[in-house]
């Protein structure tokens, strides 16, 4: 088996973000100008996908956050307990550079996002995203996010979900996309 084309670590000051091109203003200026004060304030943590040269081909960040158990459809909302909110874990940012658009990496990086959320021994009861237009809610959609009833380009994914789909969203053609998952 051949070595993935890409690795996932978390931004260090090694890395250089000054080529990094999304296509998206917004998104490329925070990552050049203010992911970092973000990790020193401990408000998110960014992770990257390193091509072999170590170039940065997408990054994801992650925050936490909370739920209103009002907001939640009702069918999922009366299975928890009754306090106002619910632990989550937001997916705050995620981009892939314009050179490696259509490999399956924003999906890769998405599911490593969902592993690490799982996997972290501070309990999250979802992961939490804010998708800025009805394309990236659609990318959401296809990965079995949910929409709330109120807001719909606010989606969750509950993350007990995650690890018994992790079988089937780390397959082999998607997991071959990135190594070092939830290092």
């Amino acid at each position: 088996m051949s070595r993935p084309p890409f690795r996932v670590a978390p931004l260090d000051a090694g890395h250089d973000r000054a080529v990094f091109d999304s296509g998206s203003a917004p998104l490329d200026r925070y990552f050049r100008e203010q992911v970092t004060q973000d990790i020193r304030r401990r408000v998110a943590a960014c992770f990257v996908a390193l091509t072999k040269e170590r170039r940065i081909a997408g990054f994801y960040t992650l925050a936490s956050a909370s739920l209103l158990l009002a907001d939640l459809p009702a069918s999922l909302g009366k299975k928890l307990p009754r306090y106002p909110t619910v632990p989550a874990v937001r997916l705050g940012r995620l981009a892939v550079d314009q050179m490696f658009k259509g490999q399956g990496l924003g999906g890769a990086l998405l599911a490593d996002a969902l592993d690490r959320a799982a996997r972290s021994e501070i309990a999250a009861y979802a992961m939490l995203v804010d998708a800025k237009d009805e394309s990236a809610a659609a990318f959401y959609w296809h990965h079995g996010f949910i929409s709330l009833p109120d807001s719909p380009l606010t989606l969750f994914l509950p993350l007990a979900t995650v690890l018994v789909a992790s079988r089937v969203i780390m397959s082999p053609s998607v997991a071959g996309h990135c190594s070092g998952l939830a290092n």
